[in-house]
């Protein structure tokens, strides 16, 4: 019997994504060569154009050249639908390429990839490194604050940079959040006759990188812990902040599943969503916060540990709540209120919801809350050892109620 899911013909596709290297014509497969010989119109940034020139590939193809910004050239490409089109891309369009964003604009029969090496498995190759074991970092078009997180001793990480003076960038970076020391691999033009091989430690980096250049890095230096319940001292504040050891419990409530999204409400200096973020690089999060110096704090904590996704709503909540992506965890940490739980039943479902109470008012909420949905209450009570005269006592914390229901 012939599958209904599959009558349709099958049209071959209108675009072709090449992945080209610093080896131009030579390093091509003969379906790639045969791709651009029968092309109607080729694409590429000039880099690329200048390496398919390098050989007689018989190419009669109206040559163009990516405009600036990328996104630009997206919209020029698709506007070419239904004519034979190469796109050229970089060794494999889809390691840290431009192979995923074409490919989520276009439906599966339109466009087909034919991959070279990717400058990542040539890195690896030139080390010794084995790929599985290595952290491959896409910084060509992000922060290198993004590195900080990852950065700890007897790891090995490889990571695409924007252009030689980014590699300097690089260095002084890593200086200022105290890996000097790191052993950097820097290895420019891989697989092409340009290509050169250079090691040196961090804060001794030379000035002279060409372009295309990606590092492979041996970090030297204290890095974080990877528990939830990070140190205190690694968030700017100004004493509005959920501390360490609540900030632990409070992550274990939310419970973090790959892919999910979360509401923190009353961001105050924003450890919880950036801790949130930090489990996994699938979650995503948004913080509200009333006060525009507070969402100032936030992103700059955000960004200095490297969670610059972490997206800042201004507002008071519930009012901007309806402008947010649906989430499917909501923290509420600061500005409890019965409307705010109000709005957050009447409009959600199927949400975990975990909030902090410090006040007796906002304990009061959350017991009333808790008889009404059911739901876990649990009081914390912490003390810390104090100086109490010439020796040592505990000294309380204010106790936290923390109420755990799924909406």
């Amino acid at each position: 019997m012939s599958d209904p899911r599959n009558t349709s013909p099958r049209r071959d596709p209108w675009l072709t994504v090449i992945g080209l290297g610093e080896d131009g014509p030579e390093g091509l497969s003969p379906a790639a060569r045969r791709a651009l010989q029968q092309a109607e119109i080729i694409m590429g940034p000039s880099r690329h154009m200048g390496l398919l020139s390098a050989g007689d590939l018989g190419i009669k193809a109206e040559l163009r050249e990516w405009p600036v910004p990328f996104a630009r050239g997206v919209e020029d490409l698709l506007a070419l639908a239904g004519r034979q089109v190469v796109a050229l891309a970089s060794g494999d369009p889809f390691w840290f390429g431009a192979g995923a964003v074409l490919a989520r604009r276009l439906s599966p029969g339109e466009w087909r990839a034919l991959p070279g090496l990717s400058s990542l498995s040539l890195a690896g190759s030139r080390l010794g490194w084995g790929l599985e074991s290595v952290l491959c970092l896409g910084l060509h078009a992000a922060p290198l604050s993004r590195l900080r997180p990852q950065l700890a001793e007897g790891r090995r990480i490889i990571v695409t940079l924007r252009d030689g003076a980014a590699v300097g960038d690089l260095g002084r970076y890593l200086c200022d959040v105290g890996f000097g020391a790191s052993e950097v691999h820097i290895l420019e033009a891989l697989g092409g006759p340009r290509e050169r091989i250079r090691q040196a430690r961090a804060d001794a980096l030379p000035d002279d990188v060409g372009h295309p250049v990606v590092v492979g890095l041996e970090p030297v230096g204290q890095g974080m812990t990877l528990a939830t319940g990070r140190d205190d001292t690694l968030f700017d504040s100004d004493g509005v902040m959920t501390k360490r050891p609540v900030r632990a419990l409070t992550l274990s409530a939310l419970a973090p599943r790959a892919g999910e999204h979360l509401w923190d409400i009353g961001g105050g200096s924003g450890s919880i969503a950036i801790e949130w973020l930090m489990c996994d690089a699938s979650l995503s999060a948004q913080t509200v916060e009333l006060r525009a110096d507070r969402a100032a704090r936030i992103r700059d904590n955000a960004t200095a540990l490297g969670q610059d996704r972490l997206q800042v709503i201004e507002g008071r909540a519930p009012d901007v709540l309806d402008r947010l992506d649906r989430p499917d965890v909501v923290f509420i940490g600061g500005g409890l209120s019965e409307p705010l739980l109000a709005w957050l039943e009447t409009n959600l479902s199927g949400v975990r919801l975990v909030a902090n109470a410090v006040t007796l008012e906002s304990e009061a909420l959350l017991m009333q809350a808790q008889a009404r949905r059911g739901g876990d209450l649990l009081r914390i009570d912490l003390s810390q050892a104090a100086p109490l005269g010439p020796r040592k006592g505990w000294k309380a914390a204010y106790p936290v109620v923390q109420w755990s229901v799924t909406l």
